[in-house]
């Protein structure tokens, strides 16, 4: 009996369920979609369509690739952020859904739209938080400064691919060591997890992300103070700025801004009520 749209998802629903994934039915459909290169509407309106013995081996390799845990975001190149489909692989950190609340709060920060207001992003990754902050606001320009180069190609590629390329200027370095200008609003998703915590953490992260864009420190608080320690120079006068924080972090890191003189505001929670953003504005 052939294959059929259904009958293959079915499968690799079955075998990613068996894997110990955590969206096995989601997972399954991507890699269906990727590797029989059909669209979701496809395989909705036409399940019992058949698949020919190319698009099955293709499904399959992705489909191995899954069940050994790599993310599917790396096997598929790209990862939904904000309202951008951006360009992802092993060089940088996955974009989150929280880290959607940084843009939010960089919005709120940055209003009216039609300024033009100058953005720093330490430690862009992906480039996923500038990015969007960009193309929302399109009088505004920014800065992307990671220590990767690698990285850096990637946010140049998520750029170009979404038309804020002209409006970002990218930046190898280590922080924001020797950088001049200042700012209005400054955001990072900077490492934070313990250091020893990292291998205990879900294959697809330990394994296929990059430690440097996890490793926050014995403590989990190391990028947090070189940042804070640099934001009195770096933001404008009424300049704000926008953290990511992990569970447990956000006292901490509100701590650290006010010992350097700045103000801070109650940090914005995420879905599931924990402090994921400290935000706070220069002296």
């Amino acid at each position: 009996m052939s294959e059929t749209l259904v009958s293959l998802w079915t499968d690799v629903r079955k075998r990613l369920e068996a894997a110990g994934i955590d969206t096995p039915v989601l997972d399954a459909r991507l890699l269906l979609e990727a590797g029989a290169g059909v669209s979701r509407l496809e395989i909705v309106t036409d399940p019992r369509r058949a698949v020919d013995e190319a698009q099955v081996e293709a499904v399959e390799a992705l489909t191995k690739r899954r069940e050994a845990r790599e993310p599917v975001s790396h096997i598929l190149g790209r990862k939904h952020f904000w309202t951008l489909d951006l360009l992802v692989n092993a060089n940088v950190l996955t974009p989150r859904p929280e880290t959607e609340f940084v843009v939010e709060v960089g919005l709120l920060e940055l209003l009216p739209a039609e300024a033009p207001y100058r953005i720093l992003d330490l430690g862009a990754g992906s480039g996923a938080i500038i990015v969007a902050l960009l193309k929302e606001r399109p009088n505004a320009t920014g800065v992307a400064v990671d220590i990767s180069a690698k990285a850096l190609e990637v946010v140049q590629a998520n750029a170009e691919r979404v038309g804020v390329a002209d409006r970002l200027e990218i930046l190898q370095n280590n922080w924001a060591d020797g950088l001049d200008g200042r700012f209005d609003l400054v955001v990072s998703n900077p490492p934070y997890i313990r250091s020893g915590d990292i291998d205990g953490l879900a294959p697809e992260v330990c394994r296929f992300e990059p430690r440097i864009a996890l490793d926050g420190g014995e403590d989990g608080f190391t990028a947090y103070r070189i940042i804070t320690a640099a934001l009195p120079r770096l933001l404008k006068p009424g300049g704000a700025f926008a953290l990511e924080v992990g569970l447990g972090q956000a006292e901490g890191v509100k701590a650290l801004a006010e010992a350097v003189g700045l103000g801070t505001f109650e940090p914005r929670r995420d879905l599931s009520g924990i402090p994921r953003v400290v935000v706070g504005h220069s002296g």
